[in-house]
């Protein structure tokens, strides 16, 4: 976490991202930030039988097979939408420079969309997950949530030489304790044991998820600065590296290329959109970005 936020109050950090960043969106979306998001929530009203021209997705196949007829679940809209952040808080979160880290980008995002979802009504809650789901915090409304959510973001402890992080308990817990749809933010770095993938996939099918995804350019090329030792942060494993050496540089570059590709392909799969958040980036522009995206490839 960079020195400015490390050092700030909860209503510090909420005064400086709402002028430095939610009234520069404010101008840039024009305030409408449904491009953001592609749906309110929905409740089950009934069942009624199939009418050409309705959507066969809502088709209920067990009633159908019962009534010897295709039955459809009615559903009416929630103005209200209730957001969940799934936050992945786990030693390689806390990578990169002495500025800024990705634990601080995640700390600004998650208290820009709280302000933002909040100050209209809705709710947000969060999982924070370093080793195991340290705590959840229930949706509520109001600017004192979105204060509770980073006071307690900036008094959670950083973890070290742990196990290597697995996110399949973080998604299957909210799985489990999120029973209304819902928009879900998954905020990591997706570094984690495999098989994270199916449970991405089963929260998806059940709520709106947009994964966060957290990097820094140094973990994609390494700079040519001759001798270093890295250091897992994970695990707190070490390892003596030579910069200077251009075949190290290009394995290592390939290598992240590659786990690039395969997180591309997962979230695809998963049918998730992703806003990538670099240390580097400005908030602001990143989160246009997404929603210019979103607006032209809306589902």
């Amino acid at each position: 976490m960079n020195a400015q936020t490390s050092t700030a109050t909860p209503e510090r950090i909420l005064q400086r991202l709402d002028w430095q960043v939610i009234r520069r969106l404010d101008g840039l979306l024009q305030g409408d930030y449904r491009s953001l998001f592609y749906g309110y929530g929905v409740d089950f009203a009934d069942l009624r039988e199939y009418q050409p021209e309705d959507d066969i997705r809502y088709i209920d196949w067990n009633v159908t097979a019962r009534m010897s007829a295709p039955y459809i679940r009615h559903y009416v809209e929630d103005r209200e939408i209730t957001a969940w952040f799934l936050l992945d808080l786990s030693p390689s979160v806390d990578f990169g420079t002495v500025e800024n880290q990705k634990r601080s980008m995640l700390v600004d995002f998650v208290t820009t969309f709280a302000r933002l979802l909040t100050r209209h009504g809705n709710r947000v809650g969060a999982m924070f997950y370093g080793n195991r789901i340290e705590r959840t915090i229930p949706a509520r409304g109001g600017k004192l949530q979105v204060l509770r959510l980073v006071n307690d973001l900036l008094k959670q402890p950083r973890l070290s030489n742990v196990p290597l992080t697995n996110l399949t308990p973080l998604l299957q817990g909210a799985l489990n304790a999120i029973k209304k749809r819902s928009l879900v933010f998954v905020i990591s770095d997706f570094i984690s044991l495999p098989g994270w993938e199916r449970s991405l996939t089963l929260l998806n099918q059940r709520h709106e998820v947009i994964a966060i995804r957290l990097w820094d350019p140094r973990e994609m090329d390494l700079p040519d600065v001759g001798p270093l030792i890295l250091e897992d942060a994970e695990t707190g494993e070490q390892l003596y590296v030579d910069t200077h050496d251009k075949k190290f540089r290009q394995n290592f570059r390939e290598a992240a290329q590659r786990r690039e590709a395969d997180l591309n392909n997962s979230f695809k799969h998963a049918g998730v959109d992703v806003l990538p958040l670099s240390t580097d980036d400005d908030l602001v522009r990143a989160i246009v970005r997404f929603a210019t995206l979103r607006q032209r490839h809306p589902k």
